[in-house]
C-alpha cells in the first residue's frame, strides 16, 4: 500500500494536494511519501520479527540524504556499493555497524574507507577482491569482517540488465570456488570470515527463485561447518519485486515466511543472524514523478503528449522499456470524450526518450500527470544529458512537505568544468 490516493479529483500524496506542490516548486519534480517508506521498511522488519535479522536498505535505490537519515531513524541498516554511498549515509546517521559493503569493483581507496569507518562486512564478489582487502587491512593493523558474494546459477526470471545470479553475471564466486575463499579468510590475520550472501536479481515476483538460491546456499553452509567454518550471518540480498503494472509480487511477509520455513527444515539449529537487502520493494511506490504537458501532438494516426520530463530524469523506460502507470494529477481536466492514445513522450532528442507508450488519457496542454512507481532508480540514475537540469525531489509527512534537493540551476550544469 502508498499513500498516493485521490481525493475530490484531487492526487494526494497523504493529506497534501500534488498540484500545490507543482505548482510551487515547478516540473518535472520528484514526491516522496514518508509514511509509505516507513510501511514499507518496517513490513520487512516486522515480517522477520522471529529471526535475528537486519534490513539493509540497498541504498542504490534512492540516496537522498534525507531519505537516508528518516531510514537510520528507523534503525536501517544500509547496503552500499561505492565510496559516495558510504558517505552518504554516515553523513545521514548512519550506524557504520550496520552497513554492508557489495559491488564487483571496489577500490582500494573505497575499503580504506570503509575500514577506517569499521563497517559491519564486506560483501566479496572475488578472490582480487580478497587479496586487496586483506592487504589494506593487514596495512591497517585490523581483521576485515567479510562475507563471500556466491553466484548459485540460479535464473531469476527477470529483465537480463537486472539479474545477478546466473553464471553469465558479473556478480559473486562460483559456490564450488567459494569454499577456496573461505579457506584463505579463516586462515589469514587480516580477514574475518563471518557471513555469506547471495543476491540474485531484481524485480522478482515468484518465490522459487529465492528458495532455489537458498538450498544452494545452505548446502554450502553445510559444507562449511564440516570443514570447522562457522558463520555467524546469512545474507539472503534483496531484490524483491514490486508492482508497476500487472504484476504480483509476494508481500514481504509471505517471503519472509517462505525464506524462514525453508532455513528452519534445513538449519534447525543454526543461529544465524539473517541480512535483506531491499531497496526497490521499499522506494519505488513511494515517490512519483509529477510532470506537465508541454504539447499535443499527431503524426498521422499517432498522438503524441511532449511533456517536460525525460529519460534524463526517469531513465528506466528508455533503459528496460519498463512500465510506469502514469496518470492524471487533476481528474477534473480529464473527460472522458477527450480521451485519446498517447505516446507521453520527452523533449530530448532521442526516439528512446519516452516515459510511456500507448496510454488512453484525456490530455491538454498544460495538464500535470504523475508518473507513479518512480521513487526508486529514478532520481538515483537521473543524469544532465541534453544539459538539463536535474529537478527538485520533494518529502511529504502528512501535510507538510520539505524540499529535499533544489532544483538545478543552469550554472550548476557547468559548475565543475573548466573554461580555458
Amino acid at each position: 500500500m502508498d499513500y498516493f490516493q485521490y481525493q475530490d479529483d484531487q492526487l494526494m500524496v497523504e493529506n497534501l494536494a500534488v498540484q500545490i506542490l507543482a505548482e510551487q516548486y515547478g516540473t518535472p519534480l520528484y514526491v516522496y511519501s514518508s509514511a509509505t517508506i516507513t510501511r514499507h521498511w518496517q513490513a520487512f522488519d516486522q515480517a522477520f520479527a522471529s529471526y535475528p535479522h537486519l534490513v539493509c536498505y540497498a541504498v542504490k535505490a534512492n540516496s537522498n540524504l534525507s531519505i537516508l537519515r528518516h531510514l537510520a531513524h528507523m534503525g536501517s541498516g544500509f547496503d552500499i556499493v561505492s565510496g559516495g554511498e558510504l558517505a552518504r549515509v554516515l553523513k545521514a546517521g548512519g550506524d557504520p555497524q550496520k552497513i554492508v559493503f557489495s559491488g564487483v569493483g571496489k577500490s582500494a581507496v573505497e575499503i580504506e574507507a570503509a575500514l577506517t569507518a569499521n563497517i559491519f562486512c564486506f560483501n566479496v564478489e572475488s578472490s582480487a577482491e580478497l587479496k586487496r582487502i586483506e592487504q589494506i587491512a593487514r596495512h591497517l593493523k585490523c581483521r576485515a569482517p567479510i562475507s563471500i558474494r556466491v553466484n548459485p546459477d540460479v535464473d531469476a526470471a527477470t529483465h537480463p540488465y537486472i539479474s545477478t545470479g546466473l553464471k553469465e553475471n558479473k556478480f559473486g564466486v562460483a559456490i564450488e570456488q567459494s569454499m577456496e575463499l573461505f579457506k584463505h579468510a579463516a586462515q589469514s590475520d587480516a580477514l574475518n570470515a563471518i557471513g555469506i550472501d547471495c543476491h540474485i536479481g531484481s524485480q522478482l515476483t515468484q518465490l522459487t527463485p529465492f528458495l532455489d538460491a537458498l538450498d544452494k546456499v545452505i548446502d554450502q553452509i553445510e559444507y562449511l561447518a564440516s570443514e570447522g567454518i562457522q558463520l555467524s550471518h546469512l545474507d539472503i540480498g534483496g531484490g524483491l519485486g514490486v508492482r508497476y503494472n500487472q504484476e504480483n509480487p509476494p508481500e514481504p511477509a509471505v517471503y519472509a515466511e517462505s525464506i524462514l520455513r525453508r532455513l528452519r527444515q534445513r538449519l534447525p539449529n543454526h543461529s544465524l543472524k539473517i541480512l535483506i537487502e531491499p531497496g526497490r520493494a521499499i522506494m519505488a511506490n513511494a515517490g512519483i514523478l509529477v510532470t506537465k504537458v508541454e504539447y499535443l501532438k499527431q503524426n498521422m494516426d499517432r498522438h503524441f503528449a511532449l511533456v517536460d520530463a525525460a529519460m534524463n530524469d526517469l531513465l528506466r523506460p528508455s533503459l528496460y522499456n519498463a512500465w510506469h502507470d502514469i496518470i492524471p494529477v487533476n481528474l477534473k481536466n480529464h473527460p472522458e470524450a477527450m480521451k485519446a492514445v498517447y505516446d507521453i513522450v520527452g523533449p530530448v532528442c532521442e526516439t528512446g526518450d519516452f516515459l510511456g507508450k500507448e496510454r488512453t488519457l484525456s490530455l491538454k496542454e498544460g495538464d500535470l500527470l504523475a508518473v507513479r512507481s518512480a521513487g526508486a532508480y529514478g532520481f538515483s540514475m537521473s543524469s544532465n544529458y541534453n544539459s538539463r537540469s536535474r529537478c527538485a525531489e520533494i518529502l511529504v509527512d502528512n501535510s507538510q512537505h520539505q524540499i529535499i534537493r533544489r532544483r538545478e540551476t543552469i550554472e550548476d550544469l557547468f559548475v565543475h568544468e573548466l573554461d580555458l
